[in-house]
């Protein structure tokens, strides 16, 4: 969702608010006074080469997502808007970045725990309860379907994010054929997600065509760590149609399309490792 898709207002009390401030990360409707709770919260993407205004962190080992505060005085308006949600359990609006100007919007997400100390708040994901149980059995089932949310919306996350950056830093076209159909592209990772090295970051990355990826991940195609790509021996012998002489054979030795940034092209030892599965296969 753009940043011009979500500057629209809702109606509240007979009044048109906004549901963001572009240039707040925690945000409080004036309407609803001093102490009312925060409607929307937001973390930034960074910018290529600069670094995140502020490090929440939406790790894959926990089933919550640390969301820091504005600043460094837990007692500021916005802070206390943050902390007023987790109080009275207001489902909130979570606004996350995946590159700058476009956001995920998860909802409803909730405030579970607080820490004035050290400037954060988890934030878990999940519809409210519904089922109709004893409250200590219904705050367990509860926990659990917010658990369960907040895993799935963290995964997500982190793939669609690995997807926007992997095809911006190859400005939306495929590095073998140069296809820039958008919605004909994916961001193949180089190493697996099941790798312990697998993670979904752009030198782990490499964007292509939906056929070009599916032949590298089945090593039909294969890419040496000097961006060349290899066509499997087997494949280069058959006859067959257009699709195959020219989206597969003709790729044989030709060099992939790279970022321009250095740091953002393929690692070489995960290009090594990956390669030599090719071969073997």
């Amino acid at each position: 969702m753009s940043a011009r898709d979500l500057n629209v207002n809702i109606e509240f009390e007979g009044r048109q608010i906004p549901i963001w401030n572009q240039q707040r990360g925690i945000y409080r409707p004036a309407v609803l006074g001093p102490s009312g709770a925060a409607l929307t919260i937001v973390t930034t993407a960074p910018r290529p080469g600069k670094p995140a205004p502020y490090d929440d962190h939406i790790g894959e080992d926990d089933d919550w997502i640390a969301y820091r505060y504005r600043g460094t005085d837990p007692s500021t308006f916005d802070n206390m808007a943050l902390r007023r949600a987790g109080e009275l359990q207001r489902p909130l609006l979570y606004l996350v970045g995946i590159r700058p100007g476009i956001y995920d919007p998860l909802f409803p997400a909730y405030i579970v725990a607080d820490d004035p100390s050290t400037l954060t708040a988890h934030v878990s994901i999940g519809a409210p309860l519904t089922v109709h149980e004893p409250r200590d059995v219904a705050e367990s089932v509860f926990a659990l379907e917010r658990r369960y949310h907040t895993v799935a919306v963290k995964q997500r996350l982190h793939q669609r994010k690995f997807r926007e950056l992997v095809l911006n830093a190859y400005k939306e076209r495929c590095a073998m054929c140069s296809l820039g159909h958008t919605s004909l592209l994916d961001a193949a990772h180089i190493l697996e997600d099941r790798d312990e090295r697998g993670r979904p970051e752009v030198p782990n990355g490499v964007a292509l065509c939906k056929i070009h990826h599916s032949a590298y991940d089945a090593n039909i195609l294969g890419i040496s760590p000097d961006y060349l790509v290899h066509v499997r021996e087997a494949v280069l012998a058959e006859h067959d149609g257009p699709m195959l002489r020219y989206g597969l054979q003709a790729l044989q030795h030709q060099r992939i399309q790279l970022p321009r940034a250095v740091e953002l092209r393929p690692r070489l030892d995960y290009l090594a490792d990956r390669f030599e599965r090719f071969r073997a296969a």
